[in-house]
């Protein structure tokens, strides 16, 4: 792959690493491959989450940025502010709510994806982000101050620098560290099958990969809330004809339902 360069230098943000290997994941959360991509970062999280901790950082360009706290500050009423629209205000949104803790942000980030897969409703209004910190139980109230907040789009800009720093300039990327500190990151540009990406943690850990067995299907729902059925087919290695089948019959016995738009459908706990 021409995609694939080594870091010479780590950058001010090298992680510390309490796995083998620690993963950035360079992402665009306006881009319809943006939930293909979570489907087969959830795949390798579940089969070998074991040997590395991962960390999601988000891409826009910072002019953008700046013209977004332009706008929200000039809002002078709730109602100005819920009807306000702009590219990079999802970015802001989520880091928002990682302010309520990792996992609140992590459950936001997948529900944002999720409505963008979708298409229902347009994730760049703050009405449409507000409806989400709903749906992902976020602190409301708290989540509306934190969006407005420095804090925000403080974190958001060291995302930028991180990209800067590990000269990513191509979403999605995958920067991976392994333990040793004086070894070179490794950065691959671009989107690749599932496989590659597993070749790639084998060849940094330098042994053979041991694969998880997946937890029970109602365990992942509630870990990873929505599934497509590809997504799951791919994760119990099972035909998606037999994986529909499987599922259809959890939805008679009321354990999961169907969310479906036009010719999109995903699965999720009742």
């Amino acid at each position: 792959m021409n995609n694939i360069q080594y870091l010479s230098e780590k950058p001010a943000v090298s992680p510390s690493l309490s796995k083998p290997i620690e993963l950035y994941v360079f992402i665009d959360l306006l881009s319809q491959g943006s939930f293909e991509l979570q489907a087969l970062i959830r795949q390798l999280q579940i089969n070998y989450g074991h040997y590395f901790s991962m960390r999601f950082v988000l891409s826009t360009e910072l002019n953008s940025l700046n013209s977004a706290c332009q706008r929200i500050n000039s809002c002078q009423t709730q109602e100005e502010l819920v009807d306000l629209s702009h590219p990079v205000l999802p970015s802001i949104a989520v880091k928002a709510a990682e302010l309520q803790g990792k996992k609140a942000g992590y459950r936001y980030l997948t529900k944002l994806q999720e409505y963008t897969y979708l298409n229902t409703k347009n994730v760049c209004q703050c009405s449409t982000l507000q409806e989400i910190a709903y749906e992902t139980n976020l602190d409301v109230e708290e989540f509306q101050t934190d969006f407005l907040s420095v804090e925000a789009s403080r974190s958001f800009q060291n995302d930028l620098c991180i990209a800067r720093e590990m000269e990513v300039d191509e979403v999605p990327s995958f920067v991976f560290f392994n333990e040793n500190i004086e070894d070179e990151g490794l950065k691959v540009s671009g989107s690749y099958s599932y496989e590659v990406y597993e070749k790639i943690l084998e060849e940094l850990l330098g042994e053979k990969l041991v694969c998880q067995q997946p937890p029970a299907v109602e365990d992942l729902f509630h870990r990873f809330h929505t599934f497509t059925t590809k997504e799951l087919a791919a994760i119990y290695q099972i035909s998606p004809s037999t994986c529909e089948r499987e599922l259809k019959k959890k939805m008679l016995q009321q354990k999961v339902d169907r969310v479906t738009y036009e010719n999109l459908s995903l699965w999720r706990l009742k």
